[in-house]
């Protein structure tokens, strides 16, 4: 059958962290790229990171596949809506093969019907290499691996012992031994790697990648045994929603770069029109919009200049006092916090929408799937609607207006987010596959709001 109607489909995965798996995926993207392959990639998980990566290497955008935010049909569906067309779809596994549990990239492998590309760190070890890669053959039966990367081999003796013992135990193929000498890196901070678009575009050379990747990996035998009947697309709606001409602002910046794309494909099929502006650069609200939209990133990291834009501090703060619908999630509700104190525990003036300040810590303060429910009914939705979301922060509420109503309830019985008129502000960073009927219907009520800021 023909590539056009096949395409290779593989989940790139690793025994733990730290293994060189986004740099392995990312030079895989690149070559494949070069070859003239038209290219789709996916993450596993709710990372926003590195789907950025992603972008500088390929022209589609890359797209978060989560069983856990998203549920298996919602990813079935967006695996074959973005795939189609395509004849390499690569995702890139998270922390390690089986982490995570019905959310690890084994269980995503399965759902998706695709076999793992495993990547090993083989720092400090020679045949013992091969008992885990068996024990990663036999684990669990209906995850397949469809070959081996051998990273950081650190000569040539070392992958001699390495090949031969895999050769003796094991059944995967060894798609290739990468050198420790070829070994590119990635800069990192408290969220973990840096975005895409901080990058200089000289960080990652494609064609050094590339070459590296060409010379060492065997990408020939890994199309040739990934290859299968393309996706087929589900519909996950069960009416079409109502098209109208809703129009969100979206803040869009350095600062509030937390997004998935998909959310955005979303907004758009259910009837809004997105309208980007920058809380950083710009100094007004853009015209005639309906709702604004704060999203999450690093505005800890943009404090002073976020602050030192008082025109559009005011102008958030206005719209907010004037009754204007706002939903902001972590960093964006960071943002319309009364301040933000830094790590060094300066204290940096927000939009002050809530009166509620936050303090940046040095360790992890939330982390993990949530699934939230409306505490009250507010233009959102009705009280009791569910949403499904992640936490991912260094932050925590140092104060909080005892008098601010609570915007979710959480399984536990605790609370999260606020309320103040009609703008709502969490933590927690929403994806909408699961809620697309709530989404659909929102166009329609924030029209019937009638609030538009001029």
């Amino acid at each position: 059958m023909s590539l056009e109607k096949k395409c290779s489909q593989f989940l790139i995965a690793a025994p733990q962290s730290g293994s060189g798996k986004t740099l392995i995926t990312l030079g895989i993207l690149a070559a494949f790229t070069q070859r003239g392959y038209q290219v789709q990639s996916f993450k596993c998980g709710p990372d926003f990171i590195d789907p950025t990566l992603h972008g500088q290497i390929v022209s589609r955008t890359s797209i978060n596949l989560d069983l856990r935010m998203m549920g298996e049909a919602a990813c079935l569906h967006s695996y074959a809506k973005y795939g189609r067309g395509t004849q390499v779809l690569v995702t890139e596994g998270v922390m390690g093969l089986f982490d995570g549990g019905p959310a690890s990239s084994a269980a995503l492998a399965k759902t998706l019907d695709i076999p793992v590309l495993l990547v090993v760190d083989c720092r400090g070890a020679a045949e013992s290499i091969a008992a885990l890669i068996k024990g990663f053959e036999t684990f669990d039966p209906e995850v397949r691996l469809c070959g081996v990367v051998c990273n950081r081999v650190a000569s040539p003796r070392h992958q001699e012992l390495i090949a031969k013992a895999i050769q003796q135990y094991c059944s995967t193929p060894v798609i290739g031994f990468f050198p420790r000498e070829e070994e590119f890196s990635l800069p990192s901070r408290h969220l973990g790697l840096y975005m895409g678009h901080e990058l200089s575009p000289d960080f990652l050379s494609h064609d050094n990648l590339t070459a590296a990747i060409e010379k060492h990996l065997n990408l020939d035998l890994l199309f040739a045994t990934t290859e299968k009947e393309p996706p087929q697309q589900r519909e996950i709606l069960s009416a079409q929603p109502q098209r109208t001409t809703t129009r969100i602002g979206i803040a869009k910046d350095e600062a509030f770069c937390f997004y998935y794309q998909e959310n955005f494909d979303i907004l758009r099929a259910c009837g809004f029109e997105l309208v980007f502006f920058s809380p950083l650069a710009d100094h007004e609200l853009p015209k005639d919009v309906d709702l604004l939209y704060f999203g999450g990133g690093y505005p800890e990291l943009y404090a002073e200049k976020l602050t030192a834009n008082t025109a559009m501090r005011r102008a958030v703060k206005n719209w907010a006092a004037q009754n204007g619908p706002i939903y902001a999630e972590c960093g964006g509700f960071m943002y319309l916090c009364s301040a933000i104190y830094d790590a060094n525990g300066q204290s940096h003036p927000m939009c002050d929408v809530f009166a509620v300040t936050v303090a940046m810590r040095a360790r992890l303060s939330a982390l993990g799937y949530r699934e939230a429910t409306l505490h009250e009914k507010c233009w959102l939705g009705k009280q009791g609607t569910l949403f499904f979301g992640h936490e991912f922060r260094y932050s925590d509420i140092v104060t909080r207006d005892a008098t601010i109503p609570w915007l979710y309830r959480h399984k536990d019985g605790s609370h999260e987010g606020c309320i103040q008129g009609r703008a709502l502000g969490s933590y927690l960073h929403l994806h909408f596959a699961q809620t697309v009927e709530v989404i659909a219907q929102l166009a329609d009520r924030i029209k019937n709001l009638k609030v538009i800021y001029r």
